[in-house]
């Protein structure tokens, strides 16, 4: 062996305290410069060009209908061309494709929980994209952030350590102190996306949970999220929730209130096999508590979405086969790439939908953003096809009401 100074055993959880203390001053630090909601958080605004895209009309539809008074005329800057806020862009959306829009009397919001046994990909950006992309075409969104570390809440702009309290989070739920989601809404900054927020006070749900059901068996605390959201399923049309990179008590809870599962993947060796431990301890844990709990659980779609793809990794090529294989039709045919536009945005605490595009390279940026468009038009129709589900169920409930009420009606004649 070597002669080498020797390093002694002095690193203490003193140590580690103050580590961790000076980490959290400097993040905050960050954080705060970063993330001054009235300086930096701002919702994009759209020039013509942009809001004609949005709605699927040329230039000449988008005059017609300013003329015509029934929308936002939006307002003229000082070269003459006119610019729309996101309320007003949204509103213009709105109006001009109905057809995909929710039908609340015979639908409720869709859930879409975003999850991975791993950190790193993508997982919460994807979270967030899928908010913004959705919300730009008309659809009313909420997003749960059941991550401690409260990376979603980041995003739309509020601090975890420091601007979140129990009351904004779904500790309540899991504490049995709320039945419902509602009051722990907040507002963000993107018009059309309210928000419920994460901080590190949520890893005490993981000991709250169980101890719920030690003292009361027949309390499944699997639903419990599930449960708290009924009322926000008539308030919303889609309902995102990002979950921490780990099975959970949280995680679980997640996966049981979706309609639709999105697994951001990358096209690596080591997250492609931690994708299908996932699986297999998620369908393993159902199956223990379904025993002992008679439930049930079935999705309407899951999507695996291959992201930070980086093309010029030759290694990567076979790992694609592998999920292909894994996975089959529930591999969507898009990727998203790994771009320095996406870093430098989740260097600025934001996605792709907040990056001004005169400030970067626009053809990175349209790489980007396309890919991410790509991923809700995918999405938006499986959405639909959930709402459709609704809709025929409960048509089909009318019918036989009707049927029933005319057959008691037959009788007492």
């Amino acid at each position: 062996m070597r002669k080498v100074k020797p390093t002694p055993a002095e690193i203490g959880l003193s140590e580690l305290e103050a580590l961790t203390e000076n980490a959290g001053n400097v993040i905050s630090q960050v954080r705060s410069f970063m993330l001054a909601p009235e300086a930096r958080k701002k919702p994009p605004v759209f020039n013509s060009a942009q809001l004609c895209e949005l709605c699927g009309i040329d230039r000449s539809r988008l005059q017609y209908l300013v003329k015509k008074g029934e929308l936002p005329a939006g307002d003229r800057e000082g070269n003459g061309r006119r610019e729309w806020t996101l309320a007003e862009a949204r509103e213009w959306v709105r109006a001009l494709r109905p057809e995909y829009l929710r039908d609340p009397a015979l639908a409720t919001a869709a859930v879409i929980t975003v999850a991975n046994f791993k950190g790193g990909v993508s997982k919460t950006t994807t979270a967030a994209v899928l908010a913004q992309g959705l919300s730009l075409r008309g659809h009313k969104v909420l997003v749960v952030d059941c991550d401690p570390q409260g990376s979603l809440t980041t995003l739309f702009g509020v601090l975890p350590a420091s601007e979140v309290e129990e009351e904004d989070t779904i500790m309540p739920l899991c504490t049995g102190e709320a039945e419902s989601i509602m009051p722990s809404i907040q507002k963000t900054y993107w018009d059309g996306i309210d928000l419920v927020a994460a901080a590190p006070l949520l890893f005490s749900a993981e000991f709250m949970l169980p101890l719920k059901q030690v003292k009361d068996r027949s309390f499944a605390f699997w639903r419990v999220l599930d449960n708290g959201l009924d009322e926000a399923r008539d308030e919303y049309d889609v309902i995102i929730i990002d979950t921490p990179p780990s099975l959970s008590y949280i995680t679980i809870n997640a996966l049981m209130a979706a309609n639709g599962v999105v697994m951001p993947l990358p096209p690596s060796s080591l997250d492609f096999a931690s994708s299908a431990q996932f699986w297999n301890l998620f369908t393993e844990t159902c199956n223990s508590l379904f025993d002992r709990n008679p439930d049930n659980k079935k999705f309407h779609f899951i999507d695996v979405v291959l992201s930070r793809v980086d093309r010029g990794d030759v290694a990567s090529a076979a790992v694609r086969e592998w999920i292909m294989s894994a996975y089959g039709p529930k591999v969507l045919p898009i990727e998203i790439p790994k771009t320095s536009i996406a870093a430098s945005a989740s260097a600025t605490f934001g996605t792709v939908y907040d990056i001004d595009p005169a400030s970067v390279q626009a053809k990175t940026l349209k790489r980007a953003h396309d890919a991410y468009e790509d991923l809700i038009n995918f999405i938006e129709p499986q959405i639909e096809g959930f709402w459709a589900d609704c809709a025929q169920i409960v048509k089909s409930t009318e019918t036989e009401l009707q049927a029933k009420e005319k057959e008691v009606g037959t009788t007492n004649e």
